[in-house]
């Protein structure tokens, strides 16, 4: 059976950052994230060793089918593999997302950076389930991502069918610049797990993002 991605489950991703921890697990604070109302989560974790990352992933996957959200890896089509992950989260200088559906089957999300009209229809064509468009603002996660317009955005997500999340240095001040691009959510990192009080900023965001949809 294959596996329709809901817009509903795209309203706030949260992407993991290890550089937030400050003295908590990683565990709890996607905990925290995920009570606080992120319907869906990426480990994205390029630092880390491979049995780090594996034991990791099988961890926060299972805390996720916990909550009912999806949970899929970055990159690393072969953990997504191992750990039964609900799917992967492919670059444009990653594995071709056909290769990774061949592995991982027609139930799994597959999900797909796009920066250019082109990319996205593309990607959809070779079956992504979802696109992840950006940087739609500055940030200092991907310090080499380039800067997408709202009209780029907008075009986006006109030519293709599949829901677009937008990312990069999205926050709880500058979402509201976000409404009537057509997305169908907002990925982020840092305002959710560099704010102080996690679940607090997760339902601020979730409210927020509920209203320019």
């Amino acid at each position: 059976m294959e596996r329709v991605v809901r817009r509903e489950d795209m309203r706030l991703y949260a992407v993991t950052d290890r550089s937030w921890l400050k003295g908590e697990t990683l565990y709890r604070q996607v905990e925290k994230a995920l009570l606080g109302g992120v319907s869906f989560v990426q480990l994205r974790e390029k630092q880390l060793p491979y049995e780090e990352f594996l034991a990791q992933a099988k961890e926060i996957r299972a805390l996720c089918a916990r909550y009912g959200v999806p949970f899929v890896i970055n990159d690393h089509v072969g953990i997504a593999w191992k750990t039964d992950a609900d799917g992967v989260h492919i670059g444009q200088d990653d594995m071709d997302i056909r290769e990774a559906r061949r592995i991982l089957g027609p139930d799994k999300i597959i999900g797909a950076s796009a920066h250019t009209v082109e990319q996205a229809v593309t990607a959809q064509e070779q079956g992504a389930d979802y696109l992840g468009a950006g940087a739609v603002f500055p940030t200092a996660s991907k310090q080499d991502a380039g800067k997408l317009s709202k009209e780029t955005l907008q075009a986006i997500c006109r030519a293709v069918e599949i829901p677009v999340v937008a990312i990069g240095g999205i926050n709880a001040q500058n979402i509201v610049e976000l409404a009537g691009s057509g997305i169908a959510g907002v990925a982020v990192i840092s305002a959710i797990f560099g704010a102080k009080e996690i679940t607090a900023a997760a339902k601020d965001l979730r409210e927020k993002v509920e209203k320019i949809i």
